[in-house]
Parts: structure tokens; C-alpha cells; sequence
């Protein structure tokens, strides 16, 4: 199971005090009213907790203010960090509702349990998310392709097992053509 789950990007400064425009990637902006921490995970430096000490709004982008920084010097070089939560802080689930990056990794069953194939990632296109699977159940891959791309719709997707990371499938005809 995915242990973090990224809730902003950093996109630009904002000020002179060191607060910074975060582009949300969370369905609810809201939430970082309600977020004491974050996690910004830079790829030269690691993970550093940061504290939230302001929030607020302006159009697209959620203005925060961090403890740790007080001056636009700080934060410059910030640009395009992401902001990361631990999953304890990530936001409560109602019954039957996953996290996308639960489903990443998933092994695919058909109706009959015969594995198909496991999911590589999940493709959000607004309607309904596509699953993107590679074939496990193909052996001479040269005449098929073997990537599938599986709509996240109820009459393919027939159950989500989060806990034994399954996803049961309706195959519809064409799916693997």
C-alpha cells in the first residue's frame, strides 16, 4: 500500500516573506487548512517535514506559509517540490472509495479468477479513470500488444479487493484487440 500521498506541487513564490503559490494535486484544496504538516520531498535533499504555520487562497493556487522559512531567498529554489502527507493524514476514505495510488501495482483477474495482468498506472481523463495493465497472461507478446487499457467503468470493473491488491474484470469484447 502507498504509505504518501502528494497533496501539492510548489509553483512559484509568493511575496517576500517566504510563502510560496502551491498548485493543489488533492481533490479537496480545502484540506490544507486543516494540515499542520507536509512533507516536501526534493530529490537532492530527501524528505523534510515542514510545519504550516498560513493559508489561503487565490485562484488556482493555495497560498501556504511555512514555519521554517521566512524569506523569498528561502523558498526560490523550491519551485516544482512536491508536497507529500504520511497516510495517517491523508483524508478518510467513505465505504467502498480508494486512493489511486492503492490501485498502481494491483494484480488483474477476470471473472473466472484468471490473471491478466497487473496495473502500471492509473490515467485520470476526467470522465472515468483508465487503468493501464501489463499482460502477465500472454506468453508470445510479438503479435499482441501487451498493454491494456481498462475503463474504470462498472460494466468492465466488477470489484476492487484493496486488501489482497486484486481488481476483478468484466472482459469486453474488444478490450484485448
Amino acid at each position: 500500500m502507498t504509505e504518501y500521498f502528494q497533496v501539492g506541487v510548489i509553483a512559484s513564490t509568493h511575496g517576500l516573506k517566504g510563502e510560496v503559490n502551491v498548485f493543489p494535486t488533492t481533490q479537496d484544496p480545502e484540506r490544507f487548512k486543516k494540515l499542520k504538516k507536509v512533507i516536501m520531498n526534493t530529490k537532492r535533499e530527501g524528505q523534510k517535514e515542514l510545519t504550516i504555520e498560513k493559508v489561503r487562497f487565490n485562484k488556482k493556487f493555495v497560498i501556504v506559509k511555512f514555519k521554517e522559512f521566512n524569506d523569498i531567498n528561502e523558498v526560490e529554489k523550491l519551485r516544482s517540490t512536491e508536497l507529500i502527507v504520511k497516510r495517517e493524514d491523508a483524508i478518510e476514505l467513505e465505504e467502498g472509495e480508494y486512493y489511486l495510488g492503492d490501485i498502481e501495482g494491483m494484480k488483474v483477474v477476470d471473472e473466472e479468477g484468471k490473471e491478466l495482468g497487473i496495473i502500471k498506472r492509473v490515467i485520470q481523463t476526467g470522465a472515468n479513470d483508465v487503468y493501464e495493465m501489463k499482460r502477465t497472461d500472454i506468453e508470445n507478446p510479438e503479435n499482441v500488444s501487451d498493454e491494456v487499457m481498462i475503463p474504470g467503468i462498472r460494466e468492465c470493473v466488477k470489484n476492487i479487493d484493496i486488501e489482497n491488491k486484486v481488481m476483478t474484470i468484466h472482459v469486453m469484447d474488444g478490450l484485448f484487440e
